[in-house]
C-alpha cells in the first residue's frame, strides 16, 4: 500500500478532529479501517499526523519500542490542549526510564486490593448520594446529582484534593478537555486558561501540603515525599495531580452518565441485567468497549521508519492510535457496532494498551460497578425524562460524554 492522504473534504468536510456523535465514533472511522487503515490527514492546525485504526495495528504502535510518547519531540500531533512547556507536560507524554519514576511512585495507590478496600466506603457514599437525589424533584440531571459528584468525592480521597472544590475542578477539567472543538473558536484559549488556574491552584495544594506536619497516605503525600527525597521536582508533582485530577473527575463520570444512557437506550438487555445483576462486571466491560469514551488521548510520534499495516510512517511524524476504531473492529469483536452485555471483551482498548495503560482502571470498574449497580437495584423505574435524541453530546471532547442526562422513576 502506498501513502495516501485524505483531502479534508472528503472527511466531513473539514479537517481532523472530527466530531463524535452519541455512541458512535466519527464516521470516517469505519471506511478507514476498511479501505485506508493507516492514513496520512491533516489537523486543524495544519500539521501531518497518522491515523491507525485497526485493532492489531494499533496494539502493535502502542508497544513498539520505535514510538514515542514523549510530547516534546517535534513531531508530536499538536491536537487538544498542550502543556504550555516541556517542563509541564505529565507523566503519559513521557518515555522510560522518565515514566517508569511516576508509575512505581502511584502503582501501590491504584492495586486492584486497595480499590476492593475502597468499595465499601464507596458504595456508602453512593447510596448517600442517591438518598439525596430521592428526596430532591424530578427530573433529575443524573449528570450533576451522581455522575461529578461521586467520582469527585473519591478522587478527593485517594489524590488528596479538596473535596470543596468540586466545582473548580469539574469545570477547568471539561474546559481543558474541550480544547479542540473546532466549532468553537474560543476553546483554544480556555482551555489555556483552565490549565493555567488548574496549575496555579495546584501548586497552592502542594505547597500547603509541604508546610504541614507529618506524612499523609494519599497520593499527593507520596509525590511531597519523592520531593524532599530528590527523586522528583515541585513542578513533577504540579504536572501530576494536573493529570489524574482531570482525568479522575471526568472519566468516571462521562462512562456513568453515557453508559447508563447506553442502558436505557437498549431496554431488552437493561431487563436482563437488572434480573440477573451477576451480569454486571460483563456489562461494564462491554460499555468500556463500546463507547470507548477517551478520544485523542493517546497520541504517539515515530523515531524511527515504521512499517505498519503496509504503510511506512516515516521518522519524526505523529501518529493518532485510534482506540475508539479498534474497539469496533469487527475482525476483533463480531458485530462490532452493536451494543452486547454477553459479548466476551477481554483486550478492549478503553483503557489504552502497553506502557502507559491507564493506571486507574481498577478504580474505574469498581465505581462503575457500585454506581450503575446501585442505581438499578433502587430506582427499578429509572427512565430517560426527554426524547433521547435530545440529550446533548460532547462531539470534540478528549473524554466524549453526554453533557447532562434528564432521568425521572
Amino acid at each position: 500500500m502506498t501513502e495516501t492522504t485524505i483531502p479534508l473534504t472528503a472527511a466531513l468536510g473539514q479537517p481532523f478532529p472530527w466530531p463524535r456523535v452519541s455512541f458512535d465514533p466519527p464516521k470516517p472511522y469505519a471506511w478507514l479501517r476498511a479501505e485506508q487503515p493507516v492514513t496520512r490527514v491533516t489537523t486543524a492546525e495544519g500539521q501531518p499526523v497518522w491515523l491507525v485504526t485497526r485493532y492489531d495495528d494499533v496494539r502493535a504502535i502502542l508497544t513498539d519500542p520505535r514510538v514515542s510518547a514523549d510530547s516534546r519531540n517535534p513531531g508530536f500531533p499538536r491536537i487538544g490542549a498542550r502543556p504550555p512547556s516541556d517542563a509541564e507536560r505529565p507523566f503519559l507524554r513521557m518515555d522510560r526510564p522518565e515514566h517508569t519514576v511516576f508509575r512505581r511512585l502511584l502503582a501501590r495507590h491504584f492495586t486492584v486490593r486497595r480499590m476492593q478496600a475502597l468499595e465499601p466506603r464507596i458504595q456508602r457514599l453512593v447510596d448517600e448520594t442517591i438518598d439525596a437525589m430521592i428526596a430532591g424533584d424530578r427530573p433529575v440531571d443524573l449528570v450533576e446529582a451522581l455522575a461529578l459528584p461521586v467520582p469527585s468525592m473519591v478522587l478527593s480521597w485517594i489524590i488528596g484534593v479538596r473535596a470543596q472544590d468540586r466545582h473548580f475542578f469539574n469545570t477547568a477539567s471539561q474546559h481543558l478537555l474541550n480544547g479542540h472543538d473546532v466549532d468553537d473558536p474560543a476553546a483554544p484559549a480556555r482551555a489555556r486558561e483552565a490549565g493555567a488556574a488548574l496549575r496555579g491552584h495546584l501548586a497552592e495544594l502542594a505547597a500547603e501540603r509541604d508546610m504541614a506536619s507529618g506524612p499523609s497516605d494519599d497520593i499527593l503525600g507520596a509525590l511531597i515525599t519523592a520531593e524532599r527525597d530528590g527523586v522528583i521536582t515541585r513542578q513533577d508533582t504540579v504536572n501530576t495531580m494536573l493529570v489524574l485530577t482531570v482525568a479522575g473527575h471526568d472519566t468516571t463520570a462521562a462512562m456513568t452518565a453515557t453508559g447508563l444512557f447506553t442502558l436505557l437506550r437498549n431496554p431488552g438487555q437493561l431487563a436482563e441485567l437488572r434480573a440477573d445483576p451477576g451480569l454486571l462486571p460483563n456489562a461494564v466491560e462491554e460499555l468500556l468497549r463500546y463507547l470507548t469514551i477517551s478520544q485523542l488521548v493517546v497520541l504517539r510520534v515515530a523515531t524511527e521508519d515504521i512499517e505498519i499495516g503496509g504503510v511506512v510512517i516515516p521518522a519524526g511524524e505523529g501518529i493518532v492510535p485510534l482506540t475508539a476504531s479498534a474497539d469496533r473492529d469487527r475482525d476483533q469483536f463480531a458485530d462490532a457496532d452493536r451494543f452486547d452485555l454477553h459479548r466476551q471483551t477481554q483486550g478492549h482498548l478503553a483503557f489504552g494498551y502497553g506502557a502507559h495503560q491507564c493506571i486507574g482502571q481498577a478504580l474505574a470498574r469498581i465505581e462503575l460497578q457500585v454506581i450503575l449497580g446501585t442505581l438499578l437495584r433502587r430506582l427499578p423505574g429509572l427512565r430517560l425524562a426527554v426524547d433521547p435524541g435530545e440529550v446533548p453530546f460532547r462531539m470534540y471532547s478528549q473524554v466524549s460524554s453526554v453533557v447532562t442526562l434528564p432521568v425521572a422513576w
